[in-house]
């Protein structure tokens, strides 16, 4: 079988091995679509954290199953499945409390442990979930919209809150559509014009902003001074992260959604004055993918738009380096396995 592995940064090789085979409790699956991730992009380009190589990449998978052993989901071969990519351990202090996606021992497939860029995989099968009547393209897009589902439930958001989403790329991009359907108004924020317009036209957000001077009082005069209840770091990018509490009104909450490599300063008496609520959002748990299942089955997100660029995996290698570019107009690309 096929498979693309990522042996150091810069680097990827398309390379042949034998299919593997299933133990108990595993199924195998067959990999029809791969989404490519920040997390992919990061690896790639030698700067995501909690990494090594060489890695098969991929974590944001569309699969079907061949082959699986009777269990107590109904499962059987021929059925469409998403992945849960978290591989967590059931026993640690996060566990015990439902927290699995933050699991002392976890492991997430594609950066961690092999991923899905292959043309079959071995899972275990509890972390599978049922597609229903899901395409391909809406099974690979389900991981990443699962993540702005997380953070959304993490915030507790409410319906007529106004929320700031700094980034436009594909997680940001989630964030705000999923918070428009909780009923939420959206304020959008990045350095890309086009990506702001893309928000606007395809995703329906109410204000968009660009980042830098006069983004603060734009943001005021938006919320009638107020500022946002709720403000959604996407990027990753330090900088953007640091100044995020800028937007955020007193009384409000930061989520940090993106993940930086280094190390964050804050102004202390700047955030106490706020008394702001702090909080990471790491990966998603099974609510989260039901939720965004159920979203994907009533046709709530756009996912022709969404999806900008799609090659089979003969071709990635070619490609992958224009997926870098924002001036390409990707948002989201997929591979075809």
């Amino acid at each position: 079988m096929k498979y693309i592995v990522c042996e150091e940064p810069g680097s990827f090789v398309l390379k042949e091995k034998e299919s593997p085979v299933r133990k108990k409790d595993e199924a195998l699956l067959k990999v029809t679509k791969v989404g490519i991730c920040g997390t992919d992009l990061h690896a790639y380009a030698g700067n995501q954290a909690f990494f090594t190589y060489p890695r098969i990449l991929g974590h944001e998978l569309a699969t079907v199953i061949e082959d699986i052993d009777d269990n107590n989901m109904g499962l059987k071969a021929g059925d469409n499945v998403v992945v849960m990519p978290y591989l967590s351990c059931g026993n640690c202090v996060a566990c015990k409390v439902g927290k699995t996606n933050c699991c002392t021992n976890i492991a997430v497939l594609g950066i961690h442990t092999d991923g899905g860029m292959q043309e079959y995989i071995t899972v275990p099968v509890d972390i599978l979930i049922p597609a229903k009547k899901l395409t391909d393209d809406q099974m690979a897009v389900v991981e990443p919209l699962a993540i702005g589902a997380h953070a959304i439930r993490r915030a507790n958001i409410s319906a007529g809150e106004t929320i700031v989403v700094i980034g436009c790329g594909p997680i940001g991009i989630g964030i705000m559509k999923l918070a428009q359907i909780d009923g939420a108004k959206i304020i959008a924020i990045d350095v890309n014009q086009s990506r702001l317009d893309y928000a606007k036209e395809k995703i329906g957000v109410d204000y968009t902003v660009l980042a830098g001077d006069g983004a603060v009082e734009q943001i005021q005069h938006i919320t009638n001074g107020d500022l946002a209840t709720a403000v959604f770091d996407a990027t990753g990018h330090r900088g953007a992260l640091e100044s995020g509490t800028d937007y955020m009104s007193h009384g409000g909450c930061y989520i940090l959604v993106g993940l930086s490599k280094g190390e964050l300063t804050f102004t202390h008496p700047k955030i106490h004055a706020k008394e702001t609520t702090l909080m990471c959002s790491r990966n998603a748990t099974i609510e989260d993918f039901e939720k965004v299942i159920e979203v994907l089955e009533n046709g709530q997100f756009p996912i022709e738009s969404f999806i900008t660029h799609n090659v089979d995996c003969t071709a990635m290698i070619s490609n992958f380096d224009s997926w870098l570019k924002p001036e390409t107009g990707v948002i989201k690309a997929t591979v075809n396995f």
